[in-house]
């Protein structure tokens, strides 16, 4: 009863039990599987084998040795898609390695988690948001050094600060993590071949000798032991177990960092495409076109969200805007004003460069949304 990410697969059980809900919750449950999940744990796999043997350590000590680069170096890892480079840079901070204007260049440019799923879908799109937000983030952190290179008190700084990655797992916890990575490793090719060929639109189903929905049907299987694998791991009981990646035990191999990252960001695509047709299907409420009608109001409720800590609603929004229901300057707004999971560890150890910070990441982002939306999209 104290998880509360149960709530998710069961939920969907009872969607699928009623008769009236149950053909939109498969075609859901499968479009999220193969359209998404099959590509972000692609792309998760490869950015995660190259990037898991850097040296938070190293990273650190080459920030401290060349200050000059600092500001630039911490918005290029916070551009890097996940949060592990952001964390990176805000522990450093609380360590007093790096400035100020570091931590609030790495928040700015930061995506988080939702990077993933931009990049997969709409690969120009996730690039483009990348680029702008490790441009944004460092002419932010270099104006923020200038004017206020704010330093918490030294008690602050002698903190143990951990990454919210290296918690210690519970037995249990660690068999969901093995079984997640198992589950994965298996089905991650045959689900990118069928993601691929559905992609070019090809007839999948024939290839493999079943009827198509009898395919839609797969997926929406894998799809939904993937998302209970998701709400059985960790603790999940407070507002941070539910929007952030899952935490795992030290030293993180790829195939469980990306096993499990990709459960969370299949989790909260189901939630959003769900919102999507349950919306429709029980109250005649179109999502998109509602959002669309608001104008240059959903900017703002875009960059609103931003502050939010965490990925989970961050992946909300990207999803919105790859189902056309937010323009992309509401896309670019979110990604420099949210700062992913990175403000978990920042609002532990110094909670007054955490808002100081987020507060800064602010007026970027109403410059960049709302300037984009008026100039291009008005």
């Amino acid at each position: 009863m104290l998880n509360k990410r149960l709530f998710l697969p069961a939920f969907v059980v009872v969607l699928l039990v009623y008769s009236f809900t149950r053909e939109a919750t498969i075609a859901v449950l499968s479009d999220a599987y193969f359209q998404v999940s099959a590509f972000v744990y692609a792309s998760l796999s490869v950015y995660y084998i190259a990037t898991l043997k850097v040296s938070a350590e190293a990273i650190g000590d080459f920030m401290r040795k060349h200050p000059f680069y600092e500001v630039g170096l911490a918005s290029f890892l916070g551009a890097l898609p996940g949060c592990g480079g952001a964390i990176i840079v805000v522990t450093q901070y609380t360590r007093g390695v790096t400035s100020f204007g570091a931590v609030v260049a790495v928040l700015t440019s930061t995506m988080g988690d939702a990077a993933f799923l931009l990049l997969a879908q709409a690969p120009f799109d996730g690039l483009t948001v990348m680029g702008v937000g490790m441009v944004v983030g460092t002419l932010t952190g270099v104006a923020v050094n200038h004017f206020h290179n704010y330093q918490p008190p030294s008690s602050a700084n002698t903190l143990n600060s951990t990454d919210h990655n290296e918690q210690p797992s519970t037995t249990a916890s660690s068999l969901i993590d093995k079984l997640s990575t198992y589950f994965w490793l298996v089905v991650a090719l045959p689900s990118l071949a069928i993601a691929l060929g559905l992609s070019f639109q090809s007839p999948v189903h024939e290839y493999l000798g079943v009827t198509e929905p009898t395919l839609q049907l797969i997926g929406a299987v894998l799809c939904l032991s993937a998302i209970t694998l998701w709400s059985l791991n960790g603790g999940s009981t407070g507002y941070a177990s539910l929007t952030r990646e899952d935490a795992i035990t030290p030293p993180p191999r790829w195939q469980s960092k990306a096993a499990l990252d990709t459960q969370f960001v299949l989790a909260w695509v189901v939630v959003a495409f769900l919102l999507f047709e349950l919306s429709i299907l029980w109250f005649g409420l179109d999502i998109g076109a509602t959002l669309t009608s608001m104008g240059a109001s959903v900017v703002g409720l875009a960059i609103v969200v931003g502050f939010l800590p965490g990925c989970g609603p961050q992946i909300l929004v990207t999803s919105l805007y790859l189902n056309g229901a937010v323009p992309f300057s509401a896309q670019l707004g979110n990604a420099i004003s949210n700062d992913g999971d990175a403000l978990f560890p920042a609002i532990a150890l110094s909670p007054k460069a955490a808002i100081l910070a987020t507060a800064y990441s602010a007026a970027p982002a109403v410059a960049v949304g709302y300037g984009y939306y008026f100039l291009f999209e008005r």
